[in-house]
C-alpha cells in the first residue's frame, strides 16, 4: 500500500531545529509513518503543509495522483486555520468528522481525488491512538489483508478512574506482577494527549467501552499490548 504521510501547521519544525517562540517539533510524521510501515505500507514523507487553505488543498491534490491512502495529522479541529477538513471536501468528501473517544476525537475519514484520506488529531498521543485503534483495520483491509481484531488481555486493574458515559477511552497502561503474582495494569498518571514519552513508558492501551462508567482498583479491564495492535 502506498501511502502519503503529511504533517499541517506553521508552528511545526524538524526534530533538532530551531523553535521560534510558538512553535514546536514535529513528531507526529515520524511516528505516524512508523506504525504505517510496520502494517506493511510503502510510506513516502511528504513535509508539513503551511496553514494556507490553497496550500493544503493543492498538496493533497498531488499526493491522490500518486497514492493509494493519504494520512495527514492536525488541521482537522474547529481553529481558523486548520484547513484539511474543507480542502477534503473540495477534492472528494468527508465519511465522517469527529468520534466518540478520547484520545482522538477529531478524526477525519474521506475521500480526496478519489483516493482513501484520514485526517488525525494533532496532539501526539491521540494520533498514534486513533490509528492503532481505527485506522490499522483500514491499512490493514486495502493492503488486501483480512484483519482480524487485535487479542485482549483481561487484567486486574491497578488504579482508579471515572470516565464519561457513552465515549470510548483508551488508557495508557503498563503491566506489572503483583505481590501475588496477578498480572495488573498500571495507568499513565497524566491523561494529557500530547506526553508522547506516555506511549513510550506504556505496554499498551486499556480499552474502556462506552457503556462502563468508571474503573475501581481490582476491577478487570480489557489491555490491547501494542503488540497485538501492530501484528
Amino acid at each position: 500500500l502506498r501511502a502519503a504521510v503529511f504533517s499541517t501547521g506553521d508552528e511545526l519544525r524538524e526534530p533538532g531545529a530551531p523553535l521560534p517562540e510558538g512553535c514546536i517539533h514535529d513528531s507526529n510524521r515520524y511516528t505516524v509513518a512508523a506504525l504505517l510501515e510496520r502494517l506493511g505500507a510503502e510510506v513516502t514523507d511528504l513535509g508539513i503543509l503551511p496553514d494556507r487553505a490553497e496550500a493544503v488543498r493543492d498538496g493533497l491534490a498531488a499526493a491522490a495522483a500518486r497514492h493509494d491512502i493519504i494520512v495527514t495529522s492536525g488541521g482537522v479541529s474547529t481553529g481558523e486555520e486548520d484547513h484539511v477538513k474543507g480542502a477534503v471536501q473540495a477534492l472528494g468528501g468527508l465519511h465522517f468528522w469527529r468520534v466518540a473517544v478520547r484520545p482522538g476525537r477529531p478524526l477525519a475519514v474521506g475521500l480526496a481525488g478519489g483516493v482513501p484520506f484520514v485526517g488525525l488529531p494533532g496532539n501526539p498521543v491521540a494520533a498514534m491512538a486513533t490509528l492503532l485503534m481505527l485506522v490499522r483495520p483500514m491499512v490493514l483491509k486495502l493492503s488486501g489483508a483480512d484483519p482480524a481484531p487485535p487479542v485482549a488481555r483481561r487484567v486486574r486493574a491497578a488504579f482508579s478512574f471515572k470516565k464519561r458515559p457513552g465515549r470510548r477511552e483508551w488508557l495508557r497502561v503498563r503491566l506489572r506482577t503483583a505481590a501475588d503474582g496477578t498480572v495488573e495494569a498500571e495507568r499513565f498518571p497524566n491523561e494529557g494527549s500530547g506526553i508522547l514519552t506516555s506511549m513510550v513508558w506504556a505496554d499498551g492501551l486499556a480499552d474502556l467501552p462506552e457503556e462502563m462508567p468508571a474503573v475501581a482498583e481490582g476491577d478487570l479491564v480489557d489491555v490491547l499490548p501494542f503488540e497485538s495492535l501492530l501484528g
